[in-house]
């Protein structure tokens, strides 16, 4: 595929690629990789300093931070990639249906969508928790309730417009069926388009979690996560502020790498993106060049 290999010519998307890999790899492996036991309490040890064994120091519980840091990407990361992953396949079968057959089917599953986008996402996450209490499972259920109408939405927008296609026309009056054109034709031209509003979504998704852990309203203690390890450390930041540093680097390195891949995605899919991007930089060198010729004179 074209887009993939303009992708992959990348290297911000290539860097950004690699340690998205390396994290989510990190937070699969988390009991090979953790030094220690994420849960223990060492009193004796509250708010120690970084040492061969515990490199990034202890909280105020003693706990070994880079245990925490390392399984908090479970929830972080892992478990909100599912979620995406769950919303985007609900919301593209909706979205392939609909974009497809259109007529009543159409309409009935866009009214539903509409009915659901309604309420703003948060305001429905704050109803499921208070309706189911608070926990990771509930957040979830609340992302996939919220996000999949968009998804649908856009998802349906792709394939109306590959659906007009000649190619599949062709198809239809050959005599092959519905399921084959859509899964055989359509699925292939679409899944750029899906990637890419795919991984725009979870950068969101990561800073949406965590900070309802940050308010107390997602994964519980003794769990780790990362908006919960900041949210635990905001009482000694002024006092210990190197507590908030790891978690708090890791939720912007991990958002922005997941928005670099999202960017360099969109620009492969759309390279006049790229171009009107260099347009500003090209008219800048033109324009140093321009006054060092005026000033050599």
């Amino acid at each position: 595929m074209k887009w993939l290999k303009n992708a992959l010519h990348d290297k911000v998307a290539m860097a950004s690629f690699t340690f998205l890999v390396l994290i989510a790899a990190a937070g699969i492996f988390a009991p090979f990789l953790a030094p220690h036991d994420p849960k223990a309490v060492h009193m004796d040890l509250r708010f120690a300093p970084a040492s061969w064994e515990y490199p990034l120091g202890n909280d105020q519980l003693g706990r070994c931070v880079l245990s925490r840091l390392i399984y908090g990407i479970r929830p972080s990361l892992l478990w909100v990639l599912a979620a995406l992953v769950l919303s985007v396949g609900i919301g593209g079968i909706v979205g392939f249906v609909a974009g497809y057959f259109r007529g009543r089917l159409d309409a009935v599953l866009m009214r539903l969508c509409d009915v659901m986008l309604s309420f703003p996402g948060y305001v429905m996450t704050l109803a499921i928790i208070g309706i189911m209490g608070v926990g990771l499972e509930n957040i979830l259920i609340a992302f996939v309730l919220s996000k999949w109408p968009w998804f649908a939405r856009v998802i349906r927008t792709s394939v109306r417009q590959y659906a007009e296609a000649d190619y599949v026309r062709f198809a239809k009056a050959i005599g092959i069926s519905d399921w084959q054109i859509m899964t055989r034709h359509i699925a292939l031209v679409a899944t750029p388009d899906i990637a890419v509003i795919a991984s725009s979504s979870l950068g969101s998704m990561i800073l949406q979690i965590s900070g309802f852990s940050f308010l107390g309203l997602g994964i519980q203690a003794p769990n780790a996560e990362w908006g919960m390890m900041l949210s635990e450390a905001r009482e000694v930041m002024f006092s210990r502020p190197e507590l908030m540093l790891a978690p708090g680097l890791a939720i912007v390195l991990t958002v922005c790498a997941v928005n670099f891949l999202a960017d360099a995605l969109q620009t492969a899919l759309d390279p006049k993106l790229g171009r009107s991007r260099q347009k500003p930089q090209a008219l800048v060198s033109v324009l140093d060049t321009g006054i060092s010729g005026k000033s050599g004179r």
